[in-house]
């Protein structure tokens, strides 16, 4: 099962990486973290729905107003199962650690 999802930015938009873990989805973002044209954003939980952003997104999550993390927890969980939603409809998981792998090629690290 892909419990997990790493969700960044690409081309401004967001994509997903499913993970079955969450120490997967701990090294596929910071591969994330290293290469350019990708933001990463964190990893999202599906099973508990709970979302921990990278950790510069942390630092600026932390400072701001219960109120303006209360959206951005909300608006990010949408994000997340929309893009998983998206995929189940498919029923097939378009992004994989292979898939990550690929865009190395494109994206070099």
């Amino acid at each position: 099962m892909n419990r997990f999802s790493v969700i960044y930015l690409l081309k401004r938009q967001y994509h997903h990486i499913y993970c079955s873990t969450h120490q997967e989805a701990e090294a596929v973002l910071a591969t994330l973290l290293t290469q350019e044209g990708q933001k990463p954003v964190g990893i999202y939980d599906a099973k508990t729905e709970l979302f921990v952003w990278e950790p510069t997104r942390q630092r600026q999550y932390d400072k701001a107003s219960i109120e303006k993390q209360g959206k951005l927890g909300e608006q990010i969980n949408r994000i997340a199962q929309a893009l998983r939603y998206h995929d189940e409809v498919r029923h097939t998981p378009t992004n994989s650690l292979f898939q990550l792998l690929q865009t190395e090629e494109v994206y070099p690290i």
